[in-house]
């Protein structure tokens, strides 16, 4: 997927200034930035949810503009919940399937199959309503893989979940990256979910103000750390998850 020179405005305001980055097959690419970057306006144009209005976003070399074929290959994770409640984890998956062509023979195996990898094969039939927040999230991945994207994008995926749960979401969406080469994008406002050899797009004020791997950016800007070089680039202290402990092994070695 690439983004080259995306501007957008609400009135006179300006949420986007100009904004390009590619994200690549097989890496976790990390948008990085404070609340009020454009993270969530980007991601709409990204989704066609809003309307683009200057500057040019490909995926697999096609056009947004191009309509719903431009989109097949994503897989979407938006932070609001969007299960339909009443339904079983299963029913949710398989409706979900059949709208996106896929036969219920194979939906069914790759409905056990995507369960099973995160852990929630028994939970198959509970109801969602049922399950908490972190459980609700793995099945909101399943269900963004069943049609094998090769894009996927999550914005802002573990707001509201506590540590074990926003470190398993994490660490098995990066391994999704690296295991089946999906180019993952990956919203955040939290630096301890940036690993060091990320690809990382910092945003602030709707402009992109450093690409490259979480290390290289620490290097280049002097700072010792992650937390230091995004306060540096942003002018905003960086935020951590609240929860107590560390939430993930690898944060913070950048």
């Amino acid at each position: 997927m690439t983004v080259d020179e995306v501007h957008h405005a609400y009135g006179r305001k300006a949420a986007l200034k100009g904004v390009s980055f590619t994200i690549e097959p097989g890496r976790f690419t990390a948008l990085l930035g404070p609340n009020g970057a454009g993270k969530t306006t980007l991601f709409g144009l990204l989704t066609r949810l809003i309307a683009l209005q200057s500057g040019t976003i490909r995926i697999e070399g096609v056009d947004i503009g191009a309509g719903a074929a431009a989109l097949a290959p994503l897989g979407l994770v938006f932070q609001q919940p969007t299960l339909d409640l009443d339904l079983s984890v299963r029913q949710n998956l398989a409706y979900f399937a059949a709208l996106r062509g896929i036969g219920r023979r194979e939906a069914k195996a790759r409905i056990a199959a995507e369960l099973t990898r995160l852990e929630m094969a028994d939970r198959a039939r509970e109801s969602v309503r049922a399950l908490n927040g972190g459980h609700r999230r793995r099945v909101e991945l399943a269900r963004a893989l069943l049609h094998e994207p090769s894009v996927l994008l999550l914005d802002e995926p573990t707001v509201g979940l506590d540590v074990e749960a926003r470190s398993r979401i994490c660490r098995h969406v990066h391994a999704l990256a690296h295991e089946r080469g999906l180019a993952v994008l990956w919203s955040t406002h939290l630096i301890d979910e940036v690993w060091p050899d990320d690809d990382l797009v910092v945003l602030g004020e709707g402009a992109v103000l450093a690409t490259g791997t979480g290390r290289d950016i620490v290097a280049r800007t002097g700072a010792a750390d992650l937390a230091e070089a995004f306060t540096r680039l942003t002018g905003v202290p960086s935020t951590r998850a609240p929860s107590p402990g560390a939430a993930l092994e690898p944060a913070g070695r950048a």
